[in-house]
């Protein structure tokens, strides 16, 4: 089975996420989608809004229902930094008939070769880079062995991110067809994010 890996803090996930999921998804020809919040992102040190547990139940209120689309919760219960490395390994030691690719934007592409332990991680795992109206992936600035372990797939541009849903709920502004309907209802019912 080849297994798409969507990483991330999901603080919230929102319908971005669902999206560039669905074209990896499709241009890739992924048998799976597997959503896998972070822990403890390497590059990102603020503390989530949300607690570990409801950052989780959000994702699988988000997957829910979705014939290729499936929650993980690996990195949560691991615990600590979580180092794709890390991850991997332990995704292959689980999994062994499995081939998994990361799905990232093409900004996060430009910047693997940063990626803790980047040339050990491209021998063990693929990448699917979501390429975004107008930016400009500089492909040849990138080692051979990176560049070789990236398949680009095309996604709408959606101008959205949990940042802006954030201070859009601590600002009272109304966040409804930004998020999926059943995480929109668990944010409202557990007032996260401030309101």
């Amino acid at each position: 089975m080849k297994i798409g890996i969507m990483g991330g803090t999901f603080d919230p996930i929102h319908i971005g996420h669902l999206i560039a999921a669905q074209c990896a998804c499709e241009q890739a020809g992924l048998d799976e989608v597997w959503f896998m919040p972070t822990n403890v992102p390497p590059h990102k040190r603020q503390a989530p809004g949300a607690t570990p547990e409801q950052r989780w139940e959000m994702v699988c209120r988000a997957v829910d229902g979705h014939p290729y689309f499936r929650p993980t919760d690996l990195e949560l219960k691991k615990g600590g930094v979580s180092y794709s490395i890390d991850t991997v390994k332990l995704l292959r030691q689980e999994h062994p008939g499995h081939h998994f690719a990361y799905i990232i934007g093409a900004d996060m592409v430009q910047y693997l070769p940063k990626w803790y332990k980047a040339e050990e991680l491209v021998q063990l795992v693929s990448f699917i880079g979501l390429q975004r109206p107008g930016y400009v992936l500089e492909e040849d600035l990138l080692p051979q062995a990176i560049r070789q372990a990236v398949t680009m797939a095309v996604m709408p541009l959606i101008e959205l991110s949990s940042t802006t849903i954030r201070e859009r709920r601590s600002r009272n502004q109304s966040i409804r067809y930004m998020v999926p309907d059943r995480v929109y209802e668990y944010i409202e019912v557990n007032g996260i994010y401030g309101s």
